[in-house]
């Protein structure tokens, strides 16, 4: 999607829309954040969740679940406090849910059937009523569990970008390009070789040596490596490399690039050869410390807003570091105008990412009322071959909903992650923003997101305060981790 900032302001966002919407069907539950009867009248977007085929490419063509028949979805502009109706159909035969992932929306609206969210009923619709908040880039996405069953949950096509415009845009950009990647043709196999050396921090010897003993006792027992998701079909903006429109700059521009990581269980990596990314903004929320990288490393659910000078004419490929993922689709072409030929990949220098470099160093201000330890382990190949996830030794149980964890409503707490694995885990919490306050053996603060890598054997701290009602899941972003066991309800009150 590449859209200058003009015609986003002239577009709005209900036009992006338009013709999508559709009569209610027969099942319909419709509700504002209150409670209460949703407002009547013509919602402000239509969402509809079905079965579609989309191409990635001539030789590529698949049937999954997506919204409004492509993929992504619709990218939804909302503006900052101006309250929205949004009519959600699931016109598929089993019950779905819709999450508004990083805004502060009230639990039955959240999206998360862990929190009290109703589901949107096969053949059936809901009408959702909220305001939405933060600024900034958002997305929404399924949130059904999907254990063993590739065809379900973060394994379809069920994403689509969300951006809700601040009250006060300062535009310092001619254009803005959404891209999101996602792979496809999922597959279960015993072991893989995601990168795991390109996150800053060392891991602390004593949650290696747990973590070692506990693997090798589990193969020592006869148990094979539990079951990971690897596949074969990669894309940009539902279009594998060569085969979408090419993003099409001048030179002399500044162009900022939207990048949200759809994918159910990989960390990806982009670069644009000759260029440089200044990330101004991650996870939607402004970085204290604007840096230029060379690489963008981007773990599940996470997303980077970041400016490039287009002061390298030619025509370039933009793509994953990952020589197999790239050539398999995850890339797109960066075009100059009045430039034409093949494009070029030039590999960048090895680049570590680090969170440290767009925080500010030493600890927040504010110290937490209440630190929480949690302790991160996993029971390999516990589950019919699929990894058990722990945290302080209890997997959540969706069969009851628990654990939960209760908290004091306006109290700061501190969660205080060691991870026992090795294995980078995207921690998430719903409907709240936190702040990154140790990572990589460094006190920090400033730095506000709603997803972070939390590295093998390593440790981290964020810092929130409890200040949406009810219950808020936190869970790692990982599908198979969280389907697994990775997960905790917390209860404010």
């Amino acid at each position: 999607m590449s859209i200058t900032r003009r015609d986003a302001l002239k577009l709005g966002g209900a036009s992006l829309l338009a013709g999508a919407g559709a009569p209610a069907l027969a099942a319909c539950d419709s509700l504002d954040p209150t409670g209460a009867a949703a407002p009547e009248g013509e919602a402000d977007y239509t969402v509809r969740i079905a079965r579609s085929r989309i191409e990635l490419a001539p030789d590529t063509i698949l049937s999954t679940t997506t919204y409004n028949g492509q993929f992504p979805g619709p990218l939804l502009r909302f503006k900052e406090g101006q309250p929205v109706i949004v009519d959600v159909h699931n016109d598929t035969g089993v019950p779905e849910l819709l999450h508004w992932h990083g805004q502060f929306v009230p639990a039955d609206v959240d999206g998360a059937s862990e929190e009290g969210t109703p589901f949107i009923p096969a053949h059936g619709m809901r009408r959702l009523s909220f305001t939405p908040a933060p600024a900034g880039f958002r997305f929404y996405h399924t949130h059904v569990a999907a254990h063993g069953d590739l065809t379900r949950s973060t394994y379809t096509g069920q994403v689509g970008p969300v951006y809700i415009e601040p009250k006060d845009e300062p535009g310092a950009y001619d254009q803005e390009v959404f891209l999101t990647l996602k792979e496809f043709e999922p597959s279960l196999s015993h072991g893989g070789d995601m990168a795991q050396n390109f996150l800053a921090g060392s891991p602390v010897e004593e949650l290696k040596t747990q973590g070692e003993k506990a693997m090798t006792d589990s193969l020592a027992r006869g148990m094979p490596h539990g079951y990971e998701v690897g596949y074969r079909a990669f894309s940009v903006n539902g279009r594998k490399l060569g085969h979408g429109e090419p993003i099409k700059v001048k030179a002399g521009q500044r162009v900022v690039f939207h990048v949200l990581n759809a994918s159910a269980t990989e960390i990806r990596s982009l670069a644009l050869p000759g260029h440089t990314f200044k990330v101004i903004a991650l996870d939607g929320n402004p970085v204290p410390r604007q840096v230029k990288v060379p690489v963008l490393w981007i773990g599940t659910a996470e997303r980077v807003s970041a400016v490039v000078e287009m002061n390298h004419p030619g025509v370039w490929v933009l793509g994953d570091l990952s020589d197999d993922d790239r050539n398999a689709g995850m890339g797109t072409v960066v075009e100059y105008a009045g430039r034409s030929g093949v494009p070029q990949w030039i590999a960048p220098p090895k680049f570590t990412w680090d969170y440290r470099t767009f925080a500010h160093p030493g600890a927040p201000a504010q110290q937490p009322d209440h630190p929480i330890d949690l302790l991160v382990e996993k029971k390999n190949a516990a589950d019919k071959g699929f990894n058990i996830w722990s945290l302080n030794g209890a997997p959540f149980d969706m069969s009851v909903n628990e654990p939960v964890m209760d908290l004091a409503h306006g109290k700061r707490y501190r969660l205080r992650f060691r991870n026992a694995t090795d294995d980078i885990h995207p921690l998430h919490l719903h409907r709240h923003t936190f702040e990154v306050s140790h990572i990589a053996g460094t006190p920090t603060h400033g730095l506000r997101k709603d997803v972070v890598m939390l590295g093998g054997y390593q440790t981290l701290d964020f810092d929130f305060t409890a200040d949406q009602p009810g219950l808020s899941l936190f869970h790692c972003h990982q599908q198979l981790h969280m389907d697994y066991g990775f997960m905790i309800l917390l209860r404010c009150t």
